[in-house]
């Protein structure tokens, strides 16, 4: 069958490739630059499996900017474009998703729009009264940066949020391609399919906050963190995963989704989820202080990107102590290669390397890299266990 998928980002792009392998795909983007990538089988994102899969030749895939070139015909619509965190509404803006509903269904009398950005809760119910129309429906993803494709092919799960036929349709669509033989697969209500991808990702940054608070704790009195974080690991209840502290969580959904939960919950007692929240700045103030206290003249920051084989600097929390740092009036030099700018937020952008390292006082990194090896008495970061 013919599929068309809207937004060629991390999420749309790697399952653009995945259904592709069995279905014709037509991915759309309203950047021509990207879809011109794309068609020159170069990857717009940094992620090597999404690389190697367009270099094969047994994939039914194109790429338009044109919509009316990819609906056309398309029996499923898949919707990936982007939901900002609105801080000022304390919502999601899902402007985008609107605009291209609203596009699926006066273009196509047929076509099922299967929503994969992440909403609030209650959006589907919402947009189906809005737009008059049963035709939508929504299926989280649970994804990795850099390693979107790979999660695709390799799921934890596959929810959609319809127990219905088309419902299942779909999902034996994504189950297709998959690399495992019991990958679970859910069918839930659409509200239901909406909270497991924001509690979900924040059960996620809570475990980022709680290991942070525990770093916190060992910096403050003097202890050995990593000690401490492997003693309790071996408990099989609580495990040696995603426990390596950092700068605080970060990155396309941990630091929106969070907050959105939040915001679901204005009429509902809580106060672990607004805990989770609070418990990011915290960390922050923290350890810029730290940065602060040693009294350097010039504060590198080494590398934007929040994790290895990733190229995302929206929401990295290493920003946040560079802002704090950049207030109390000390210079701060970024290295970023892949950053075409030479500056960001008014600091320097370094691309050469042993100038960068030579210039700074202190070296920020959230996450250590053997290119710092010569320079690690510089160096201030809180990875204790060489992982994301």
């Amino acid at each position: 069958m013919k599929i068309a998928v809207f937004g060629l980002g991390y999420v749309g792009l790697s399952n653009a490739i995945m259904l592709s392998q069995h279905n014709e795909v037509v991915g759309c983007d309203i950047s021509q630059p990207r879809v011109d990538m794309l068609r020159g089988g170069k990857s717009p994102i940094q992620d090597v499996l999404v690389q190697e899969y367009l270099q094969r030749d047994d994939l039914n895939l194109e790429f338009t900017t044109k919509f009316e070139d990819a609906i056309a015909g398309a029996e499923f619509a898949v919707v990936a474009v982007p939901t900002n965190y609105d801080v000022d509404n304390n919502f999601f803006d899902t402007s985008a998703v609107d605009t291209v509903i609203e596009g699926v269904l006066k273009a196509s009398d047929t076509a099922i729009i299967v929503i994969k950005s992440t909403i609030p809760v209650g959006y589907v119910s919402s947009a189906r009264d809005r737009f008059a129309s049963d035709r939508i429906l929504f299926s989280p993803e649970f994804l990795r940066e850099g390693q979107a494709l790979h999660d695709n092919l390799h799921p934890s799960r596959i929810i959609v949020g319809e127990r219905s036929e088309r419902g299942q349709r779909f999902a034996d669509l994504l189950s297709q391609p998959v690399l495992d033989d019991d990958t679970p697969v859910l069918l839930t209500d659409p509200n239901e399919a909406e909270a497991i991808k924001l509690f979900a990702n924040t059960y996620l940054a809570m475990r980022v906050a709680f290991f942070n608070e525990l770093d916190s704790y060992s910096l403050s009195r003097g202890l050995d963190t990593r000690q401490i974080i492997e003693g309790i690991g071996h408990d099989p209840r609580i495990g040696s995963h995603y426990n390596n502290p950092s700068f605080g969580y970060g990155g396309y959904c941990l630091p929106k989704d969070t907050k959105q939960l939040l915001a679901n919950y204005s009429e509902v007692p809580q106060n672990l989820i607004r805990a989770i929240v609070d418990a990011n700045r915290t960390r922050k103030d923290f350890l810029a202080d730290r940065i602060i206290e040693k009294g350097p003249e010039k504060v590198g920051v080494f590398r934007l990107v929040m994790k290895a084989g990733s190229d995302n600097f929206r929401q990295s929390s290493i920003q946040g102590i560079m802002k704090r740092v950049k207030a109390k009036g000390i210079e701060v030099i970024v290295y970023e290669p892949v950053m075409e700018e030479d500056s960001f937020f008014g600091s320097r952008v370094e691309r050469d390397l042993e100038k960068f390292k030579a210039d700074c006082d202190v070296i920020i990194a959230n996450r250590l890299d053997p290119e710092l090896a010569d320079v690690r008495d510089k160096v201030f970061t809180r990875d204790l266990f060489g992982a994301d």
